[in-house]
């Protein structure tokens, strides 16, 4: 039974009391540090009047206030967001998440004169900013700026543009608020009759479960959920898609694929570099797929088949505590000082919010700000892809803490593209961990299985996601209606091309893409298969390198955004510029299902 949230212990949350001691207290702050008068920030409108002299003075009075404001309100919106998670349904905490985004947008749209301001400067007054000692904190954030110059609006048009982006988030914050509050999966029914109620996260649960009967009920039940709301969900996520349309025409992009990417100095090229290294090792997760239907003994096999471990009889059940335990002693590699912080972090400072309650959010992330703590979302279940879930954002977490302590605020956010980075490579130690104590060929087969479900998960279907999600976009830039009918159709070419012909693609299974969040975050999704290329490429540098591989990386955690991601990870040691990382990942797929096949053959 899932419990409410006022029943969960203390130790089990996270310590969000850090930041304000309660809802009480937060409002006190958000009322005096946020002016509710328009503009809010008056200090700007001053500023305004004198930017276009180009004086570096100027220009650093702009940026120091800006950043001040930006980081207020990052502390402020993290608390209110954390506790809005907890109980998504809960008033008073919705109410405060609502207000510290309003707030959000308003400094967006009060500020969004800056950019285009700077960008509007001729050459020589630009030359003489990025060269001014004054400005030396600011100059890779300006540099940034100005390189998108030539997509970047009069300030005017810019901040018509921010007005509308409150409104142009509609489509994604109710689908959050359909699938993690409003829809309500029942109950399903096990191979013997018993009812079990079905949530999102039991339903991960369920799909590893031996009984076949309670897989495939599960299966049903959740995809007949999304069907059932087919057509509002299509116009939510073509709402969303729109969005970026309008966004990457209206500051004049090719494609909202480079609009997406442009910014942050990503070649299109790598995401179809990716797709293309994916598909063309796609015979071993053909093969993969053929060892699975052998093993289960199914004459068909089906999507609600791909998740049940293939070993039968190995317990693998991790308690949290014991995954703790597990996760700081996998990352002795990257020195005493990393290990402390996380065993700190953890044990002492309750970075964790462990458990699933009524109306939580559903999933795992790893949150925080600049002047928080790392605050780490999970809803643990106690099976081993749990405690590689823990160790995945406590490799944000790290990756997060140790940006804020080497770098200032305005370079103390990693990059997205950086995201997944740090959080596979953390995975990877884990299970090096364990494949180096386990004796047991059973429990070999086990951990080998569930490494290739990793990268199936990471690398495979994100990939696959990916694709569906350049395919939809580059339908609405054609002005192709996307109905029900075509997504579900396209969704279910893509099963069967990844899958290959052992796996049977049910028709309820067509709705899938109704349900992943991430089609709402724009072209996030494909930095899960290169994060994940370049992190198995790192640890490999680390577990088989010495101190200089290991401070390369530690660097790289350390870095921040004070570079193009690009830079940061050829300074690390991996050029994602090139498709070696990509090939080596989908290698390295290819080796362990022939090593499983090896395994399986000698033990049967």
């Amino acid at each position: 039974m899932v419990i409410e949230r006022s029943s969960v212990k203390q130790n089990d949350c996270w310590n969000v009391e850090a930041l304000f001691p309660s809802l009480k207290e937060w409002q006190e702050n958000f009322d005096t540090m946020v002016p509710t008068e328009k503009p809010r920030w008056p200090q700007f409108n001053e500023l305004k009047e004198e930017v276009h002299d180009g004086d570096p003075e100027t220009i650093k009075a702009i940026f120091d206030l800006y950043f001040a404001v930006d980081r207020l309100l990052s502390l402020l919106y993290t608390y209110a967001h954390l506790r809005h998670d907890e109980d998504i349904t809960s008033e008073d905490e919705k109410i405060a998440y609502s207000k510290a985004l309003s707030a959000i947008y308003d400094f967006g749209e009060e500020t969004a004169w800056i950019e285009p301001a700077l960008i509007a400067l001729d050459s020589d007054k630009l030359k003489a900013i990025l060269s001014s000692p004054l400005l030396e904190e600011y100059r890779f954030h300006i540099e940034k700026i100005i390189r998108v110059k030539a997509h970047t609006l009069p300030k005017e048009q810019e901040e018509l543009l921010a007005r509308a982006s409150k409104a142009l988030q509609t489509a994604h914050k109710t689908f959050s608020a359909i699938n993690d509050a409003d829809f309500k999966f029942g109950k399903v029914l096990d191979s013997k009759g018993n009812e079990k109620e079905l949530t999102h996260g039991l339903y991960g649960l369920y799909l590893r479960e031996q009984d076949r009967e309670l897989r495939k009920n599960s299966f049903f039940a959740m995809h007949g959920k999304y069907f059932d709301y087919e057509n509002t969900l299509c116009e939510l996520l073509q709402g969303q898609i729109q969005s970026h349309v309008f966004s990457s025409q209206t500051r004049n992009y090719s494609s909202c694929l480079e609009a997406a990417l442009y910014p942050k100095n990503i070649d299109t090229e790598v995401y179809h570099a990716l797709i293309g290294a994916v598909n063309n090792g796609i015979s071993s997760l053909h093969k993969y797929a053929s060892i699975r239907k052998k093993i289960l003994g199914v004459d068909s096999l089906h999507l609600y088949d791909m998740y049940v471990p293939l070993v039968k009889d190995v317990d693998f059940h991790i308690s949290y505590d014991e995954a703790e335990d597990l996760i700081i002693e996998s990352v002795k590699p990257l020195g005493d000082n990393y290990q402390n912080l996380l065993r700190q972090g953890l044990k002492d400072e309750r970075w964790v919010d462990r458990y699933e309650n009524k109306n939580k959010r559903s999933g795992a992330y790893s949150s925080g700000c600049y002047d928080s703590m790392p605050y780490i979302l999970m809803n643990y279940k106690g099976i081993l892809k749990d405690c590689f879930t823990l160790a995945h954002e406590a490799g944000h977490s790290m990756h997060s803490l140790l940006t804020h302590l080497n770098q200032p605020y305005q370079y103390g956010h990693y990059p997205i593209f950086l995201a997944e980075v740090a959080s596979t490579f953390n995975e990877e130690l884990l299970m090096h961990l364990l494949m180096e104590r386990e004796t047991s060929k059973e429990r070999k087969i086990f951990l080998i299985n569930e490494k290739i479900e990793d990268l199936r998960g990471t690398l495979f279907r994100q990939t696959m996601f990916a694709e569906f999600e350049l395919l939809i976009h580059e339908l609405a830039e054609k002005e192709t209606p996307l109905t029900p009918q075509l997504l579900r159709n396209e969704y279910v070419k893509l099963n069967k091309k990844y899958f290959g012909p052992e796996v049977t693609i049910d028709d309820v299974g067509g709705i899938e893409w109704a349900r992943i969040p991430h089609f709402y975050y724009n072209f996030y999704v494909f930095q899960y298969g290169t994060g994940i290329s370049a992190a198995l490429s790192l640890a490999d540098k680390v577990l088989h390198g010495g101190e200089k591989e290991r401070e390369d990386y530690l660097s790289f955690l350390k870095g921040g955004s004070s570079l193009y991601p690009i830079e940061l990870l050829k300074n690390a040691g991996v050029d994602m510029r090139s498709t070696t990382a990509m090939k080596s990942a989908v290698d390295k797929f290819g080796k362990l299902v022939n090593e499983l096949d090896k395994l399986l053959e000698s033990s049967s």
